[in-house]
């Protein structure tokens, strides 16, 4: 019975709900991901939660927003003139921007709304304030060399 250690790489399959069960991402969609435990590549509870697993185990992880994405912040939401936003593409809903915050650091926002003159965008995470649950699923187990 093998179970992943600090440095060990894993292979895991999830899904990814918000606290109300939708489902907001998945492997499925894109392939099992791995992962090296101790690398801070993922929150630390669900690295805790492989420590322990073996091949083939499946738990599932609450994660409280406090400890996932951070509660909404009402501040980072902006209205940012369309003529200072490049005319292609065309700002959608949803649509992701990179912007830099006033000390250089890279930042992307999400725009909510689109007018004439100005677009509304939110520089919060799109699951900021929310509970979120994993369903993991252990696949594979690299030990570290």
């Amino acid at each position: 019975m093998t179970t992943p250690n600090n440095g060990d790489t894993v292979t895991i399959d999830y899904t990814l709900k918000r606290g109300d069960g939708e489902v907001v991402g998945s492997t499925q969609e894109v392939g099992p991901q791995q992962v090296q435990l101790g690398a801070g590549q993922t929150f630390p509870q669900i690295e805790q939660a492989l420590t322990g697993m073996e091949v083939g185990e499946n738990k599932v992880i609450a994660i409280d927003c406090a400890n996932a994405f951070g509660p909404r912040n009402d501040q980072l939401v902006i209205d940012i003139p369309r003529a200072n936003l490049p005319p292609e593409p065309a700002p959608q809903p949803g649509m992701a921007l990179q912007a830099q915050q006033p000390d250089g650091t890279p930042m992307t926002l999400y725009v909510v709304e689109v007018g004439e003159e100005q677009i509304k965008a939110d520089g919060n995470h799109p699951l900021a304030g929310e509970d979120i649950t994993f369903d993991l699923t252990l696949r594979d187990i690299k030990q570290a060399a």
